[in-house]
């Protein structure tokens, strides 16, 4: 199997501040395959920004591995780091006035970062119109700033994201700032960059909708990743041929999935943990119909599980003889740790 574009395992950010120490990633992982489209979504201070900035090399993180296209971005010296931010990954900032000069038209914009970078003149307009053509501002490109809609502006930032030809294109908020329908003109076009220049894409956003925008949603929680959003593609037979299968429409569906690390550790979901009153510790049952967790307490220490009765449990699903093979020697034992 070939390695993944992006591969992040046992990633971990403290940040420094005065005397105290905020660790901002705390063992994250997580892969992202080449030409892929996923959003990062989490409350305010869960990690994703300072996920972002790690992969963009915009800082290092503090231990782990993160390895974008075949770099290592933990061991790169300070010279090919600066390298790798200006020639493989491009920027999508909330606000324009991070991403454009607004003195500049929107082709010199796009061509400002070639000019950086020393490349032929006449082969930076005629890229940099490209690039205006390919996300529909073929017909602005002499337009300033105030002469642009938020989100013209926005569509000329991500030309300029690409100017340099990345691999990687990193956004952060890139609808924060539009209306819906502009949002979604906005979303159309880093699909179609991702089909056509095969650009990884990664989406930093509080967009509920994004599922329905990108092939993955990730979710953060406590610098941990802690859920996956799925879409997948159920195919139903066309109810005007009959049932016939031969002839199919294809209807999106989306499933959040529980995230499970190499140690077998899972993170369930916050309010689930509430709601059947699960602690620190849990009881696991082997059944029939897969893994069986209960709520374990004190009081149960004394209790076998076969007399425990309790209607807050959760059961996950696999297959029973995989269960069994696998886990049968934890079968009705007490008080296995749950994270």
């Amino acid at each position: 199997m070939t390695e993944p574009f992006i591969l992040c395992e046992g990633l971990v950010k403290i940040y420094q501040v005065a005397d105290l120490e905020m660790v901002a990633l705390q063992g994250l992982n997580i892969s992202v395959e080449r030409g892929e489209i996923i959003g990062v979504v989490g409350a305010s201070g869960s990690g994703k920004s300072t996920l972002m900035n790690v992969l963009g090399g915009l800082d290092r993180p503090t231990a782990g591995r993160v390895i974008v296209n075949g770099k290592n971005l933990l061991r790169l010296p300070d010279r090919e780091l600066n390298r790798y931010r200006r020639e493989e990954v491009g920027f999508v900032w909330q606000q324009s006035t991070r991403n454009l000069v607004p003195y500049l038209n929107a082709i010199q914009n796009v061509m400002l970062p070639m000019m950086l970078a020393g490349a032929n003149a006449k082969e930076n307009r005629s890229y940099a119109a490209e690039l205006l053509r390919i996300v529909g501002l073929a017909d602005r490109q002499k337009h300033h700033l105030p002469e642009l809609s938020g989100g013209e502006q926005q569509r000329v930032a991500i030309a300029v994201a690409l100017a340099n030809r990345p691999s990687l294109l990193l956004a952060d908020e890139p609808t924060g700032e539009v209306d819906s329908v502009t949002a979604q003109g906005i979303y159309a076009t880093f699909r179609m960059l991702a089909k056509e220049l095969t650009v990884t894409t990664v989406i930093v956003s509080h967009d509920p909708t994004i599922a329905h925008q990108v092939d993955r949603v990730v979710h953060i929680r406590d610098g941990m990743l802690a859920a996956e959003t799925r879409r997948q593609v159920r195919k139903t037979p066309n109810e005007e041929t009959n049932g016939d299968d031969r002839i199919e429409e294809a209807e999106d569906e989306y499933e959040e999935l529980i995230v499970l690390d190499k140690a077998g550790c899972m993170h369930i979901p916050q309010e689930y943990l509430e709601q059947l009153s699960f602690k620190n510790h849990a009881q696991i049952e082997v059944t029939d119909e897969g893994i069986l967790l209960r709520p374990f307490t004190e009081s149960d220490a004394a209790t076998s599980t076969a007399d425990t009765e309790s209607d807050k449990v959760a059961l996950v699903a696999a297959e029973p003889g995989k269960v069994r093979r696998l886990l049968g020697r934890f079968r009705r034992k007490k008080s296995n740790y749950l994270r």
